[in-house]
Parts: C-alpha cells; structure tokens; sequence
C-alpha cells in the first residue's frame, strides 16, 4: 500500500512555503496596480474638454503679444505668416483650401493672377475670412500668397515694405505761409448756417454709431469668428437667432460683462487685446445679426 507523504519535511522547508504564500499574492497585486495605473484609459471623446483639449481649441485666438506702438515696424516673411495662420486650413485642405504645395489645386488659382489671390486673402472667399481670420499687414499677407504659389509652381516676385513718407520740413512751411493783417470781422451766421449748427450734434452720433459698427465688424471678422462662425466650443453661432435669443433676454449689460471678462472656454475679450468699447460693438455686431 503506498503511503502519501508531504513535500516538506524540515522546519525551513514549511518557514520558505508559508513566506512565498504571503510575498507571491502581494507582488502580483502589486504587479496589477502598476499595469492599471501605467497609461491613461478612457472613453471615446471623454478628453476633449481637459485643459489641454480646450488650450488647444482656443490658442489661434487666445494668444496674445506685448507690443510697443512706437518701435519701428517689421515685416514678417511669407513662411513666417503661413505657418502662423494660413497652415490651419492649407496644411491639410480643409474646407476646400488647395494644399501648400498642391500644383493640381494651385494652377487654375495661379493663373488669375497675383492681384486676385491678394485681393480674395484680403478680402477673404468662400469659409476663409478676411486675412484667414488673423491681423496682419497687407504686405505681410502678399508675401504669404507668394509663399504658397511658389510653392506650386508660380514665379511671384515678394512684395516690398512701403518706402516711409518724407515729411516736410517744418521751417519751409512757416517760411511760405503767408503773414496774416488784420483779423477778418466774423459776420453774423445766416439762417441756414443755424440749421446747419443745429444739425451738427446728429450728424455727429450718427457717425459715432457708424464708426461703432465698423470697429465691431472688424473685430468679429479678426477675432471672433474663429469660434462663433462655427459655434466652436460651444459658442453660439453668428446669425442663429434661436441660440442668441436667451442670451440676449439677459441684457446687453449681461452680454458686455461675459465677452470682456470671459466665460466658459471664451477667455476675457475673446483672448483679444481690444478695449472694452471695441469688444462692446463686437457684441453689438453680432446680437444685431441675430434679431
């Protein structure tokens, strides 16, 4: 009859067993913890409003750049302006933009001339916005126009910076004008000049609200539209009167506060260096394109 007998047999053989029972469960939890914890897993999607996410989906609008208004201005160069702002779109082709370096796509556009293609970045054409949505020099944007067509086969020549103008002198100009007499008597102002006066303090708000206008339109097409022409981020679309009608229930106070604070994933003013009367008649822009 055989005899079943155990494999530990010395008092060191049972102390090895009972300490390998207790470290080998420990170490493969500990294995475990580290393989769950070694990478980031989540969900389709579920990341696109971290912080980084949003820094990314607002940064061609929120960055902004100290600069002194009296320093000599420089030009940036074509590639410089290209990879700044117009690689956003003609990187990848996106909403019918030729590729950089694209002959097939650039050729028809090439061939309508330098002072086209100027006018339509300009200007902007189809989805791209005046100057591709940025803020820069005409100059600056011609050479980015350059950029690109050379790229795909033109020749354009890059565009200069305009030479400065000469002032006068100023001493010429005292010395020709000429020596006043007497001073003329003022005759009394006729009847229509009063009317004419009288008009003068309407004429002048009417400017006021046409000068507000422009600044606000100039604004959204260089600021602004980077998010509410598609409603990016949440922000509610230019011209959709459903999505704009509560908010502007709240109040142009309400409004005024939002876009020159910031709120949600909109930062203070849009991310713009305006001043607050600018982003004021930007809002104003737009509110009156959705009533």
């Amino acid at each position: 009859m055989s005899e079943h007998s155990s494999f530990i047999k010395t008092p060191g053989q049972l102390i090895t067993v009972v300490v390998l029972s207790l470290v080998v469960p420990i170490l493969v939890i500990v294995l475990l913890v580290s393989y769950v914890n070694s990478d980031k897993r989540t969900g389709a999607g579920t990341d696109s409003m971290t912080p980084e996410a949003i820094s990314a989906r607002i940064k061609p609008v929120a960055n902004f750049e100290l600069k002194d208004v009296n320093a000599p201005k420089v030009l940036r160069a074509g590639e410089t302006v290209y990879t700044a702002q117009c690689a956003a779109c003609h990187a990848a082709g996106i909403a019918g933009a030729p590729k950089l370096g694209d002959v097939a796509a650039w050729a028809p556009r090439i061939k309508t001339g330098y002072d086209a293609l100027l006018t339509s970045a300009l200007k902007g054409k189809n989805a791209m916005a005046a100057q591709g949505g940025g803020e820069y020099d005409d100059t600056e944007i011609g050479r980015a126009v350059v950029y690109m067509t050379n790229k795909a086969g033109a020749t354009f020549a890059e565009p200069q910076a305009p030479a400065a103008p000469v002032a006068a002198a100023p001493a010429a100009a005292a010395a020709s004008a000429p020596v006043p007499t007497a001073a003329p008597a003022v005759a009394a102002p006729s009847a229509p000049m009063a009317a004419a006066a009288a008009a003068a303090p309407v004429a002048v708000a009417a400017v006021a609200v046409a000068a507000s206008s422009d600044a606000g339109k100039k604004l959204y097409d260089s600021n602004c539209m980077a998010c509410h022409a598609a409603g990016v981020a949440g922000a509610p679309k230019f011209g959709d009167k459903a999505v704009w009608a509560p908010r502007i229930a709240t109040g142009m106070d309400t409004l005024y506060a939002s876009a020159i604070k910031g709120k949600n994933a909109m930062p203070a003013k849009g991310g713009s260096g305006a001043s607050d009367d600018d982003v004021k008649a930007a809002v104003q822009y737009m509110v009156a394109a959705a009533k």
